[in-house]
């Protein structure tokens, strides 16, 4: 996946958060965000990594997601991998 492909998904991502009332208050009390830091920081890879970080903590959102946008369960991960910043880190 491209950085640029990468970015679409996670703003399909954002934006499948940002509509649904039960989840996004939840994003925006883990991650200290307002709205108005939302619409700000739409476009910061590091905000969207923390999007597709916390759509990936559990496996049901995950498959919302997914199955809402017709996409292979690892997408959200592979984005992420794919956004500048998001490789992921090897401890050893």
């Amino acid at each position: 996946m491209k950085a640029d492909q990468a970015e679409t998904l996670a703003l399909k991502a954002l934006g499948w958060l940002a509509g649904n009332d039960e989840l996004f208050p939840v994003f925006l009390g883990a991650s200290g965000a307002s709205t108005g830091d939302v619409a700000a920081r739409a476009s910061d890879p590091e905000f969207l990594i923390a999007v597709l970080d916390f759509i990936a903590m559990d496996d049901a959102w995950v498959i919302a997601f997914c199955d809402q946008h017709s996409l292979p369960y690892d997408t959200p991960v592979r984005a992420r991998h794919a956004l500048p910043g998001g490789a992921e880190m090897n401890w050893t």
